[in-house]
């Protein structure tokens, strides 16, 4: 499962309000200026940092301000990143603790059973067993272990907790928008 951070639009939910799911996936996020030609720290967020190269365009600020790559190098455990027409520190220093962003149509295909996070989300979880419902995925837990967890809500509130294990993840189907599981053991408070 490959991660990807949600742009949250005003409202405080995920995703576009024009077609349900997310426009924006942020890969990163600007500290601080650093030198004097206009180079900003970066923390990386993504899985695919190699695709961030000059000449890219990415979103930045809570208003998507469309910039476009200068330079970027390597720097500790991120980036020094220049944009075109910001040329020195007070320039650049105007992003300060902004957010990076991609749109989600220019993020690359990923592998057959890989997943971004956003299509996750939303997800209706069935019960592989009775075809039961057991609430929507509504978190995606990553615990920097061998699997991530998945938060399902159900209709009256209750919450689940589900390894992204083989055993308990059988099928995901995006375009029905569904996650078939196997509750083993262990999963079910009352079980």
């Amino acid at each position: 499962m490959t991660r990807g951070q949600i742009q949250y639009s005003p409202d405080g939910k995920p995703g576009s309000p024009n077609d349900g799911g997310p426009e924006f996936l942020v890969v990163g996020k600007l500290r601080r200026p650093h030198g004097l030609r206009g180079e900003i720290i970066m923390s990386v967020w993504t899985d695919f940092p190699e695709r961030l190269t000059s000449g890219i365009q990415l979103y930045v600020g809570d208003d998507h301000q469309l910039l476009k790559i200068r330079s970027l190098r390597q720097h500790n455990q991120g980036f020094l990143i220049a944009f075109e027409g910001y040329d020195d520190r007070e320039q650049a220093g105007v992003f300060r603790n902004q957010l990076v962003s991609v749109r989600t149509d220019d993020l690359p295909s990923l592998e057959e059973g890989e997943f971004y996070h956003h299509q996750l989300l939303g997800l209706r979880v069935i019960r592989d067993e009775d075809d039961s419902v057991l609430g929507t995925v509504v978190k995606i837990i990553e615990t920097g272990g061998a699997n991530d967890v998945f938060q399902v809500r159900s209709e009256d509130d209750t919450e689940l907790l589900l390894p992204d294990i083989e055993s308990v993840v059988l099928d995901i189907d995006i375009e029905r928008g569904e996650m078939r599981v196997h509750l083993i053991p262990g999963l079910l408070p009352n079980e």
